[in-house]
């Protein structure tokens, strides 16, 4: 029967009858079992229906799932100051949303309410979210850093033609996606990235970070813009933040919180601040703690970028792999249509991964409690696939 929901743009309804999922996999109505490496669309850091998630949730949702704008309980307290603390906002403030896209859209409410008048600049080709002025970028200046990657420079100049493209005197904010380059995975250069923010800081501007796909141990740190040694003062949060039930987050700094006018922000949605997300938060953050889930994520990294790499030099089929932790893009010979080959034979041989509309790239984002062995037979299979194209 013709499904009658509206779908993703671009991508095809592959599995219709999925009824069950257990951590790492997926099972349709015929007991056929799928290793889901795409984890939800990268949400499920903690697996597919965590057991101590479930807890939790029907633990809260028991007391108190939702309140109003006049009430809150203990427990969104608690996480709040958690995730400040996570990112060394001791003194900020935070709010607890349903989507990435509404972190995102916050956190630039918050930057044009500090500085009253807001010069925006981010990478090209950043994702900030489905709507709002951070979707559109309408007036914000892009920097294209793709040729910064050759550039054999320690330090950016003021003599390269792409940044003085950038009218730096002006720019007062950095909104900075740490990794997902619109999905299909890019790295801007450390030092590129550092320059900007030292600009930026200069100016006395704000820097902040988009961490709804490479936040929660996405990239083998707790986020990833730690691995450009920056201090942002306002973070993003989503997707991993919830394994999977629909919260979000934004926190501020003290600094930012300090600049703020005295009235709150002008934003207000019927599920902010909801205790049941916010114990969901509390409670994958603790999952990952205790179940030393970054350091495993890294140690996965290294044996998939080096089975990947092997099958790059042996098949010759690949053009380039990207990838940063369990955030991972392969970009394959040839044009969308090989991809999409290559990944519906992969998925008729139980192995689910993400291709991006109009690109040969298959993106891999598993779970952090992904195992050694599930990932090598999904190499085997890749590399069977590959060879046989």
């Amino acid at each position: 029967m013709e499904s009658c929901l509206f779908s993703y743009p671009g991508h095809e309804l592959s599995l219709p009858n999925i009824v069950k999922a257990e951590n790492t996999y997926v099972y349709d109505d015929q007991g056929n079992r799928y290793l889901d490496l795409e984890s939800g669309v990268w949400c499920t850091c903690l697996g597919h229906c965590n057991p101590e998630i479930l807890r939790v949730m029907t633990r809260q949702a028991a007391e108190l799932a939702h309140t109003g704008f006049g009430f809150t309980m203990p427990v969104v307290e608690e996480t709040a100051r958690t995730l400040l603390d996570l990112h060394g906002f001791q003194g900020g403030r935070a709010v607890f949303l349903c989507s990435g896209s509404e972190a995102v859209e916050f956190g630039v409410r918050v930057t044009r309410d500090a500085l009253g008048q807001a010069d925006f600049l981010t990478m090209a080709g950043s994702y900030f979210g489905a709507y709002g002025a951070a979707h559109g970028k309408d007036q914000w200046h892009l920097f294209d850093w793709r040729p910064c990657k050759a550039c054999e420079k320690s330090v950016c100049s003021h003599d390269c033609r792409h940044w003085t493209a950038i009218p730096f005197e002006t720019i007062t904010s950095f909104v900075f996606e740490p990794g997902s380059a619109g999905g299909i995975v890019g790295f801007p250069p450390r030092k590129v990235v550092r320059a900007i923010a030292e600009a930026v800081r200069g100016n006395h501007g704000i820097i902040m970070v988009n961490e709804v796909t490479t936040g929660m141990g996405r990239t083998g740190r707790w986020f990833g813009y730690e691995h450009y040694d920056i201090r942002p003062d306002i973070v993003a949060m989503g997707k991993g933040l919830g394994n999977g039930y629909p919260v979000s987050a934004a926190v501020v700094s003290e600094r930012v919180s300090n600049m703020l006018p005295d009235e709150t922000i002008a934003y207000a949605q019927s599920h902010q601040n909801d205790p049941l997300g916010a114990a969901v938060a509390g409670a994958v953050i603790e999952g990952i703690r205790s179940g030393n889930l970054i350091e495993h994520a890294a140690q996965l990294s290294v044996y998939l970028m080096t089975g990947l790499n092997h099958i790059r030099e042996t098949t010759g089929s690949i053009k380039e792999i990207r990838g940063r932790g369990l955030m991972v893009a392969i970009e394959l010979s040839g044009d969308e249509a090989v991809a999409r080959q290559v990944r519906r034979e992969l998925l008729a041989k139980g192995y689910i991964l993400a291709q991006r509309p109009g690109l040969n790239v298959l993106r891999i984002d598993p779970a952090l409690t992904m195992e050694t062995a599930e990932l090598e037979g999904f190499l085997n299979a890749l590399d069977d696939v590959l060879a046989h194209l």
